[in-house]
């Protein structure tokens, strides 16, 4: 596992440091962290069409990094990805997260967020990474709880278009040797596991399918985050470290009673704020020999941003764990003796 490392999204704003990428990645460094995660929907930062066409471009972010001292560790296309699948119902709730030009025009924005997704594989492999953060965006979330009751088939329809439109962007992370991992999250059709292989099947199996794991989104669904780990391991590209905590009471739940983030049951919180056990996490990751990036996304109801900032490259350093290169009791070994294994076992003649 490398890290820690930092998305920026988050922090990105018209002030410095916040508004260029070197400014900001000499923060990130100076904090403490050693990757950053760039969104590639911010031209403050990064100008995602030139990453895609010109070496030239790539070699000079990547430069801009390694003199801040910090390395690219992922691209991220949540918005775009996000707008590869939208159903009429949230058009005007997710218009702004489209280019100007493609606003209003519902074929057109799906379009341009494929071609944008796109984009990302092929800056992404001139950037030399080999993993991408994005969202797979929703038909059926509207229907996430079955209430009117959904008309047969309504499921596996949504899936096959959802694959229709993810398989060709697919084939090009495959062509630019680079996995997609979408975020699990609640508003996406990929919110589970379960819906994971759904989706899974409908692309027939795609080596380039995989999953950017954020516990928090498993703690306000009341879902096994560690179990996850132990089914998933193997489709774990990216890791997004990030806590929250789960306080229902006899007014609200899960579904949070349209409240504030503040109000609402299910909430983020800052690092070491929430009751995630990042302990048994990074004890899987390190079981499992993931060999990702842990970046801390900050997304707190309650802290300043900064000092959030400031708090996550130490706790996540602090949580990393260098696996070991020999069992324990290994200094009582006996070494390899085959005649000595048959007489244990009482095969000896």
């Amino acid at each position: 596992m490398k890290g820690p490392a930092i998305f920026l999204a988050q922090f990105a704003g018209d002030q410095e440091p916040f508004n260029s990428l070197p400014s900001m990645a000499k923060w990130a460094a100076e904090l403490g962290y050693k990757g950053i995660q760039i969104p590639t929907w911010d031209g403050r930062l990064f100008d995602l069409k030139k990453a895609a066409e010109s070496q030239d471009y790539c070699d000079e972010v990547q430069g801009i990094c390694r003199e801040a001292g910090v390395e690219v560790t992922e691209l991220s296309t949540h918005l775009q990805g996000q707008l590869v699948a939208v159903h009429p119902a949230y058009d005007e709730l997710f218009d702004a997260f489209a280019a100007p030009e493609v606003q209003g025009k519902p074929k057109e924005r799906t379009e341009w967020a494929i071609d944008q997704v796109k984009m990302a594989a092929r800056a992404s492999r001139r950037l030399d990474l080999n993993a991408h953060a994005t969202f797979s965006g929703a038909l059926l979330w509207h229907t996430v709880y079955p209430w009117p009751q959904r008309p047969a088939g309504l499921v596996d329809e949504g899936f096959a278009e959802l694959a229709r439109r993810w398989t060709p962007i697919l084939d090009v992370f495959e062509e630019n040797g680079v996995d997609a991992a979408y975020e699990l999250h609640p508003g996406e059709d990929l919110h589970d596991g379960v819906t994971f292989e759904r989706f899974l099947e409908s692309v027939g199996n795609h080596p380039r399918a995989n999953i950017l794991y954020d516990p928090s989104h498993f703690v306000l669904q009341q879902l096994d985050y560690l179990q996850f780990i132990d089914f998933y391991h193997e489709r774990i590209k990216c890791f997004h470290v990030k806590d929250a905590e789960f306080r229902p009471s006899g007014k609200a739940g899960v579904y949070g009673s349209y409240s504030g983030w503040q109000e609402r049951p299910g909430r983020f919180r800052s690092l070491g704020d929430g009751e995630i056990d990042f302990g048994g996490i990074f004890s899987k990751f390190t079981q499992y020999g993931y060999e990702g990036w842990a970046v801390l996304e900050w997304e707190c109801a309650l802290k300043h941003p900064e000092q959030g900032a400031a708090e996550g490259a130490p706790f996540i350093e602090a949580h990393m764990i260098r696996k070991a290169e020999k069992a324990f009791d290994d200094f009582a070994g006996a070494g390899l003796d085959h005649e000595k294994i048959k007489r244990v076992l009482g095969l000896a003649q």
